[in-house]
Order: C-alpha cells, then structure tokens, then sequence
C-alpha cells in the first residue's frame, strides 16, 4: 500500500487538519509502522476533537503481491482515533470514491442519526460529499469504526478507536499496543460471496477424506461419517472463507512481515486487541506468556488470567501481559479452522523473532454442534458427557453438557437436518431458508469455544467475565423476547426467525428504557458473532449484579445466549450478524426504540 501523488509537505498539511498528531506516526503508511515509536500508541494516530478523514481508494500489498483497497488517509488499517471520555467531537468524512460509503463507529454510545448506517440512521455519503459527525463520548475503552457500505469493510475500511477515561483508569499499565485482526482476500468480497452462494464449501480445503477415514487423522468412526453422510453435512464446516484465500492481518502486516510491538523486560503491557475482518474469528494466545483479560468490548470487567481466548468477529478484548525476560514472544491469531494464522511479534529490540508454532489440527463439529447439547444423550445411549471443556468461572445453575466427538451414535439421524414445523415457535417462518431448527439447544457460555475444546492450558470462556463495577439497572425484565438465528447453509441463506431481511421483515420494537430478557437461539451449525448498535446489553452468564456488558456476542452452533437489555437509547439501530457476508444474506433487522423524547434532533 502506498499513499499517490502526496509529497511530505502535503502530508503535514493534511495531518494537521484531520487532527492532533502523536509524534510524527501519521506521517508514515501503517504497513510501515514496524516498530512502536513511543510509549503510547504505535499505529498513525488522530486526536479530537476535531478529525478530518478521507475514503479513498488505494493499493494494498501483502506477501508480495498488490491488491486494491478501500482505505481512509490512505491506510490500512485506518488511523488511530483518541479521544477522551467527556469530549464533544467532530468528525468530517469526506468520500472521493465514485459511490456511497460511510463509517459506523462500532460500540460508541451515540444519537441514533449519527451512528452511520445507510437507510437507517442517515443516507450515506454521496460521492465527493462530506458528512459530519457530531457526538459527546460518553464511555472509555477499546473500540473500532467501519464502513456499513456495501462491502467497503472486507476491503480495508475500518479502523481502532481508543477512549482515555474522564478520570483515574482502574487498569494499571507501562505501555500499550494496539492490534487489529483482520482477514484480507486478492478475490473482491462479490466474488467471494457469488462461490459461497453457489457452492457453500467452496473455500474449505479441510474436509474429511477416505484416507483420513483409514489413517485415522480424521478423528471419526465409519458411523460418524455415514452420520453426516446422511444428514448432508460436513463436520468441518467451521468457516464459510479460510485461509484458502484469506491472508491474516495484524494491523495491515501479513504474517511473513511480522508487525513487532516493543516492551521492556518487566513492563505491564496493555493490549487492545480488536477483530475487524470480515469472516474470520481467531483463537489469541502468546506461547510463554499469560494474558489477564481486564476488558471485554470496551467494557472494564475483573481481571482473569488465561493463556488464550476466542475473538469473534467485532469483539474487543484489553489484555495486560508482563514479560519478564528479555527476549521475543510471538503474538498468534489462529483462525478457528486451523487453516491459516496472523502473526505478530512482542520484542525488547528491532529484528527479534520468537518461533512461530504450527497450525493446530482441524476441529470436527460435535453433537452439541447440531443443537443437541441440551439432550440427555447418556440416557440414549451415547456414553458419557465430555466435561474437559468446562471453564474457570462461576458456573452454578447452568448447563454445561457437551458431547464428545468420538462417542458411539447408534440412533439414526438421517432425517435430523429436515424441517420440522411443528418444531418450530410460532413466529419462525418455516420455508426455503430453514434447513434445521435445534432439537435442544444449550447455553454453552461455559463451554470452551471451537478449536479449543482439547488444549492443555486456561482459554478464556464467557461465564469467566465480570462486570468490575455493578450492573446499572437492578429492575428485573418485564417481558423475555426469544430470536432465532436462521439459515440454509446448502444455499447460503441467512436471517432472523426464518426471514431475511429484504422480505420486509417487521423491525423489533422496544418501549424505551424498557428491561427485556432476549433469548437468541442458533439453529444453525456456524457460529453468529451478534451485534446491536447503540446499546451494550448484560450477558446473563451466572454473575448476578456484575453481568458483563457487551455489544456483540458469539452464538455458538446449535446454542443459546441470554442478555438482559435496556432499551435505553431512542430512535433505530441496526442488529445483524457481523459475519459481513451472512449480514448481506439476510441476517439483519431493525431494532426500533419508542418514543424518541430525549434523542437529538
């Protein structure tokens, strides 16, 4: 990536008006940002409260090839915001590409009309148009911002946001890093989703095979395999696009080009680890260093030590390491099918390595996978639950049971993947777009997460999280609210309760400040990384009183997840999968909050 026809006195000038500057990073492209600069931020960096940014088209090259790339000033990712909590902003996008953009600004608390999504909150961006963005920050913490246009975000437009707190942080640290995970592709997000519709496997190259039937690598039985013959289903199935086209990014470096954060031996270093791609969730660990998670989508929650954790799609994550010795440690951001990594580098010095471990084996999906988690499958025969997975957090009064791979299946499933309509809740709309609803799905927050069921170290679960300090609004619920996520993966068809989102589907209505119990329930077999704008909503996870917020949860296959909402911000907001091509499918709606007194106008 490189940034046309710009000499250094044009870039001064234009660093100046977009904003403050830190240092002189934003001189520099961030593929070139090898090494941290300072003790702040080491990606180009933008101030408020007055930030000027420019979408644009530009070149992007990665493991020695160049691609085209939607960009803002230039860069992949997009610069750094900074602003602080109790500043009013001002944010001028100005678009020079020849059709509409936008940008979103992922988790930040906002009027509706601002928080930028076309033919819902504004009309979008016309081209050669500017549009201002105009809000109070009302929270802190690690947060993103991305274009809600087309399919501008898998193409590089997206960028971190970090919000200093009003007052003292509660996390205490010597030096931060910022990482942006994402995925990036040579084939244009179209291409990759006209496959996807006509040949749902199209980038899985993991597949089980007769040899691995007789080698035993596949890790399934004869009866296992006839299983999903049966059901026309493929066990490894995990991700819809893999690394069979997908190079991982750590804020724009491939993994051949190493992007290097520095510390000093004996540093408490702050990493805000943010998941921008657009297909891809990661499994994050640093062979040889603990993580304790201090935040959770911008959010403070108490502290937990793993050694790895599970980012789904559009989620944040704040960890805080300290490497005592001096030497290099490698940063792993594998993708949950196995079939590629991003790698990035944590050294004392310029030009350290560490090893770089090999691709774990590829999961196989479970019973549990299927939506029969919540069955009873000792009493049917099936052997004895698989409890290794368990976590670490408070877990009473829930339901852990999983299912292990490799237990005998002598029940015939032949028929398991068909619609059911008297299986389904009265709201669903049972037709081409429904190929399975689960026969039991389970809350799962407790399980480890895919492609870590098996690992000999702490990974990270969702029943681990803690609010730090206790939950805001102690009413209780006055109604429960259940929304099934919906698809036909034969056919690439994605929604909410059977529907997609251009049949004209009735938005979900909420009175505001309304406290609504949400139940989501994934019929499907492929995780949902879900997300409102405009909220943060409790997960309910078994922590009374200190339920961690979120603004985009992970649904598990064949899983349920409850949050306890608010609904305390007026007008409409978007709620969608942030999986970017399941969103374009069909798998979105509208939540509408009413009546508007108190919005902006």
């Amino acid at each position: 990536m490189s940034i046309p026809n710009l000499d250094r006195r044009t870039l001064l000038r234009g660093a100046v008006a977009g904003g403050g500057l830190l240092g002189l990073q934003g001189l520099t492209p961030a593929w070139a940002q090898t090494v941290s600069p300072g003790l702040r931020s080491d990606l180009p960096t933008l101030t408020g409260p007055n930030i000027d940014l420019t979408v644009g088209h530009s070149p992007f090259t990665v493991g020695g090839r160049t691609g085209h790339a939607f960009t803002v000033n230039g860069l992949l990712p997009a610069p750094l915001l900074r602003m602080r909590e109790g500043q009013n902003v001002r944010l001028s996008v100005t678009n020079t590409l020849d059709e509409d953009t936008s940008i979103h600004w992922h988790g930040l608390l906002l009027p509706f009309q601002m928080d930028g999504v076309p033919g819902i909150s504004f009309p979008g961006i016309r081209p050669r148009e500017t549009f201002v963005y105009e809000f109070p920050i009302k929270q802190s913490g690690t947060y993103w911002y991305h274009s809600h246009s087309g399919m501008q975000e898998a193409m590089g437009h997206f960028g971190p946001i970090v919000i200093d707190p009003a007052g003292v942080d509660p996390v205490a640290y010597d030096r931060e890093h910022v990482l942006v995970l994402s995925d990036w592709s040579f084939l244009h997000p179209h291409q990759i989703l006209d496959k996807l519709k006509k040949s749902p496997g199209y980038f899985n190259r993991q597949r089980t095979t007769v040899a691995g039937l007789l080698d035993g690598s596949d890790r399934m039985s004869l009866s296992e395999r006839r299983m999903w013959g049966a059901m026309r289903m493929d066990p490894r199935d995990i991700l819809d696009v893999s690394g069979a086209t997908y190079t991982y990014l750590v804020n724009g470096h491939g993994p051949q080009e190493n992007w290097t954060g520095l510390f000093r031996p004996g540093e408490r270093v702050r990493l805000r680890i943010i998941n921008a791609s657009a297909m891809s969730i990661f499994n994050v660990r640093i062979p040889g260093l603990a993580m304790t998670v201090v935040q959770a989508d911008g959010e403070n929650v108490r502290p937990v030590e793993v050694d790895e954790f599970q980012i789904s799609v559009a989620e944040t994550y704040d960890v805080i390491v300290r490497p005592t010795e001096d030497r290099a440690y490698t940063i792993v951001s594998e993708a949950i099918d196995s079939s590629g990594m991003g790698r990035a580098t944590l050294a004392p010095r310029p030009g350290m390595t560490a090893e770089v471990p090999p691709l774990r084996r590829t999961p196989n999906l479970t019973m549990a996978d299927m939506g029969m988690g919540g069955m009873n499958h000792a009493a049917m025969g099936h052997g004895a639950m698989d409890h290794a997975s368990m976590g670490h957090g408070d877990m009473a009064g829930m339901d852990h049971s999983a299912h292990a791979a490799s237990d005998p299946m002598p029940m015939d499933h032949s028929g398991m993947n068909m619609r059911d309509p008297s299986k389904a809740p009265a709201n669903m709309a049972v037709g081409v777009g429904v190929d399975a609803i689960a026969m039991a799905p389970a809350n799962r927050l407790a399980e480890r997460p895919q492609g870590l069921q098996d690992v000999d170290h702490r990974v990270l679960v969702y029943a681990d999280l803690r609010a730090l300090t206790p939950n805001r609004d102690t009413r209780p619920p006055s109604r429960s609210l259940e929304i099934h996520l919906t698809g036909n993966m034969e056919r690439f068809m994605w929604g909410f309760d059977g529907r997609k989102f251009s049949e004209l589907v009735e938005p979900i209505r909420f009175e505001l400040n309304e406290r609504v119990r949400v139940t989501l329930v994934n019929d499907t077999m492929m995780a949902h990384p879900i997300h409102l704008h405009g909220h943060f909503f409790e997960l309910v996870n078994g922590h009374d009183g200190h339920q961690p917020l979120k603004h985009t949860v992970n649904v598990a296959p064949g899983s349920k997840v409850t949050f306890d909402l608010t609904a305390d911000a007026p007008g409409d907001w978007a709620f969608h999968c942030h999986l970017l091509m399941h969103m374009h499918a069909g798998m979105f709606n509208v939540v509408t909050v009413r009546p508007l007194e108190g919005a902006a106008s």
